[in-house]
């Protein structure tokens, strides 16, 4: 007998199975607008009821990063979807937009149907809390490339805001006031260098502690899934004059808020206003990592970041609790020349 994509690692059959595992995942993600249903070449959403006076299209794409090696390692794949939809909604939200429609991207070693459920689920389940729907994806096997057990993922969001109401940074001005809202973990950003320290200088091992005192393991601590802000900002930005937003991802606090600063304003950010999750002192501590290095590639805390008009700052903030979050007042803008400054 000849040689046959099973024979090369690829199955098709396997392929199918998941594809109808996932079905019902995909349409719980669904909202009135989705005309298309799964298996099509393309998924459509009509954009033409949605509210806004002059519709603007807003798009991103994002990865879960070597995050993907602790779902692998840990055999827990049920939770990194959420990591991959925040990873992309909370960077439309910093626009002013609203999340329409996510697409993702699964490359997988081997394709196990129960392992693509896992993952889309945790997809689906990110949409859901996102308010945007699953409306295609692509599953492709790469036997010789990923070992069984092995993926990564890609995800692709458009969301749309009024063209009058995107937001830019322009209106950023001296006396606004900075409000973080927390980040209880890593989310998705800065594995490379945590996984380095825990694993390969210190030692640790996945069922360890994650820390003297912690309840969770080191595994369970690393996968905790990301906050997804996006509904908890579209709120804030109903409530009051948000003039800007930084979503807090590789780069840190200082390097994303000077993303959306204008040249002539600076923020002051006081880092004793929150409370840094033990998990970063415990990475800090065991690979002596300097302070400037720990602010360079991790949110330290705060996953999210508004620059606000003062007078609208309790307002602001009550609509972020209502959501579920701690707001905190970490800072303000003063002038300057588009830098940002954590002390």
């Amino acid at each position: 007998m000849g040689e046959t994509y099973e024979g090369a690692g690829v199955s098709i059959e396997a392929g199918d199975e998941a594809v109808r595992r996932i079905g019902p995942l995909v349409k719980s993600t669904y909202r009135p607008e989705v005309l298309s249903s799964l298996g099509g070449f393309g998924g459509l959403f009509d954009v033409s009821n949605l509210g806004y006076e002059h519709p603007v299209l807003v798009s991103t794409t994002d990865g879960v990063g070597t995050k993907a090696v602790v779902a692998s390692q840990m055999h827990k794949f049920d939770t990194i979807g959420l990591d991959l939809v925040a990873m992309c909604v909370d960077d439309l939200v910093c626009q002013g937009a609203q999340p329409l429609f996510f697409l993702d991207y699964v490359a997988i070693g081997k394709l196990v149907p129960d392992q693509i459920e896992q993952l889309v689920g945790g997809i689906a389940e990110g949409c859901r809390q996102a308010g945007c729907a699953l409306i295609g994806g692509e599953m492709a096997e790469h036997p010789g490339v990923l070992e069984p057990g092995d993926f990564d993922l890609v995800g692709f969001a458009v969301g749309a805001a009024d063209r009058d109401h995107v937001i830019t940074g322009e209106m950023v001005g001296v006396g606004d006031v900075l409000i973080g809202l927390p980040s209880p973990n890593l989310r998705s950003n800065g594995f490379s260098l945590a996984r380095r320290v825990l694993f390969d200088v210190a030692g640790k091992s996945l069922d360890d502690r994650a820390f003297e005192g912690a309840s969770n393991s080191l595994g369970e601590e690393l996968l905790e899934p990301s906050v997804i802000y996006s509904p908890a900002v579209l709120a804030a930005i109903a409530a009051g004059s948000v003039h800007t937003v930084a979503h807090v991802t590789g780069g840190g606090l200082a390097g994303n808020l000077e993303r959306v600063l204008p040249g002539n304003a600076d923020a002051r950010v006081d880092s004793s206003t929150w409370e840094t999750p033990r998990i970063f002192s415990e990475i800090q501590h065991l690979g002596d990592v300097s302070d400037d290095e720990m602010q360079r590639v991790f949110n330290m805390g705060v996953g999210m970041v508004l620059a606000v008009a003062a007078e609208d700052a309790s307002a602001v903030m009550a609509a972020v609790a209502e959501h579920g979050h701690q707001p905190s007042q970490i800072g303000e803008v003063v002038i300057g020349t588009g830098k940002a400054h954590v002390t």
